[in-house]
């Protein structure tokens, strides 16, 4: 069952026609996985699902995404969408305030002003993301001492405090070293339980690791998409067949 429906999407970002007449169906409690090289689009696809790209000047977006049968650029107001659909990005960003209050900052946001209900929040938010036992004797010290890998997994617990359907994630093992990428990728087998995740990553490994479906983008078209699997053992396309081999890209 899918989630989030995108039909005939394209954008361009001035004359660049950066996305190309993208169609695809992303499923509801599901890893699905954006490859390609760098450039072809992605993440730019990526950011159309919770409209990060209507903050870019000179934007032209035409299509249609509907997420759970709601047109986004129409029936819901980037505030809302964004709760429904958080992001973690590429470079762990955590503020520069308590590990508690990183959490606790959403749900404030949005109205919770009870200490014993944020207390609640920041607990199974950090729990959910696998960084309790970690922290739990540290939650009032400075988020920016904790390591790369912890501070991704708290950019995570922070997005799942405000209780969102669906996670984006942009390359968010990247910049983390070897165990803390086998960790968050963990994470991500739990979280697919409760939340839909959509993630671009460069790394061939990982998307096979990871995903239950993958999307192949190139030139800002998607040359490919279904089961990874089967794309990876099978693929249907001769251009996918030589970027997962390392032929190109």
């Amino acid at each position: 069952m899918s989630i989030i429906s995108v039909k005939d999407l394209n954008l361009h970002y001035g004359s660049n026609h950066a996305l190309k007449n993208i169609n695809i169906e992303i499923d509801k409690n599901s890893v699905t996985a954006l490859i390609g090289p760098s450039g072809c689009g992605k993440s730019t696809f990526l950011r159309t699902l919770n409209r990060m790209n209507d903050l870019i000047d000179d934007v032209k977006i035409e299509g249609q995404v509907f997420f759970e049968d709601n047109n986004i650029y129409k029936e819901l107001n980037e505030i809302e969408l964004r709760k429904r659909i958080g992001m973690v990005f590429q470079k762990p960003n955590p503020f520069p305030m308590s590990i508690y209050d990183n959490i606790a900052y959403g749900p404030r946001i949005h109205g919770i002003k009870d200490k014993k209900k944020l207390d609640e929040i920041v607990e199974k938010s950090l729990q959910g993301a696998a960084l309790w036992k970690e922290v739990k004797d540290r939650l009032k010290k400075s988020a920016i001492g904790l390591s790369g890998g912890q501070q991704q997994r708290l950019c995570i617990a922070r997005t799942i405090a405000v209780e969102p359907e669906v996670i984006l994630m942009d390359e968010p093992t990247s910049a983390l070293d070897p165990i803390s990428t086998s960790k968050i990728e963990e994470l991500m087998d739990v979280l697919k339980e409760k939340y839909t995740i959509v993630i671009v990553t460069h790394n061939m490994q990982q998307a096979g690791r990871i995903s239950d479906k993958t999307a192949f983008f190139l030139n800002g078209e998607i040359v490919e998409y279904g089961k990874t699997e089967e794309m990876f053992h099978m693929p249907k396309d001769k251009r996918t067949e030589d970027y997962i081999t390392g032929r190109f890209g």
